[in-house]
């Protein structure tokens, strides 16, 4: 009998996150779910991170959740991302503006958990572990936390500061891609798991502005992490299987599909003047 291998992955509820789950459930690990609440915006990716783990369990994978409440730290950062923030930028996911939803340090915090945890599962099974993040390529222009620099400098420290530490490893497989690619791969995990894939995506969520109708929650489709999640779907040519909705209420795909594609046209008309 093979011995069993063990993953830590940081799961925000996303598409990418959601991605590289089923990447390493499809891989045979047994997936340690970590999903963090730290005052964002956007708390309903966590009830979404709930539904997908839920989902997979009913197949019989092999995945356990936690979700962690760092209580009070909203009230010290500074970001669009956190409650009582700025406005959430829209316009295309690697526009300067995006910079806005940066959370200070916030995959430091994290990292310091999921390695804490990686390293205590490595530690009672008598094993090694991985810990899994699904940064991808696309993270980089934004988001410094999503860099390989900060990872190897990071797990420099994680090593320097534990004993048995090297019995844990990252697992970064999306770091050099682009999000489209994230997505291809959560689709051929899918096939390799026998899963529908419309019925895994629609719980996740990654729009950072939430949009309320009669009690219900849609994603929005104009902010610019709802572009890049958009712009993604139609590269692969797949439905987004979630809801839509703006001010006036949910929209259909068609109207999604335009919106982003003519953002998606301007920002290359831009990109390419310069």
């Amino acid at each position: 009998m093979s011995q069993k291998r063990y993953a830590v992955l940081s799961l925000s509820g996303g598409m990418d996150s959601t991605s590289l789950l089923l990447r390493l459930l499809a891989n045979d690990y047994h997936v340690t779910a970590i999903s963090f609440d730290y005052g964002q915006k956007h708390k309903i990716e966590l009830q979404k991170a709930a539904q997908v783990v839920k989902l997979l369990q009913e197949k019989g994978l092999a995945v356990t959740h936690q979700q962690i409440e760092i209580n009070g730290l909203s009230e010290l950062l500074h970001s669009a991302l956190i409650s009582g923030g700025e406005n959430v930028p829209e316009g295309h996911y690697h526009e300067d503006n995006m910079r806005l939803t940066v959370v200070p340090n916030r995959n430091k915090i994290f990292s310091s958990i999921i390695q804490a945890s990686a390293l205590s599962i490595a530690q009672a099974k008598k094993t090694s572990a991985i810990i899994a993040m699904g940064v991808h390529g696309g993270d980089h222009q934004v988001y410094p936390d999503c860099r390989q620099e900060f990872r190897d400098k990071d797990y420099a420290a994680f090593l320097a500061g534990n004993w048995d530490a090297e019995d844990v490893t990252y697992y970064l497989p999306y770091i050099t891609v682009d999000k489209a690619s994230v997505l291809q791969d959560g689709l051929n995990a899918c096939k390799e798991l026998g899963l529908e894939f419309n019925k895994v995506y629609q719980h996740t969520f990654t729009s950072y502005i939430p949009v309320e109708h009669d009690g219900v929650v849609y994603s929005d489709y104009k902010s610019a992490s709802s572009i890049g999640r958009i712009e993604a779907f139609l590269t692969i040519g797949q439905v987004d299987p979630i809801a839509y909705a703006d001010e006036n209420g949910p929209v259909d795909w068609d109207t999604v599909k335009a919106h982003a594609q003519s953002v998606i046209e301007e920002y290359q008309a831009e990109a390419d003047v310069d």
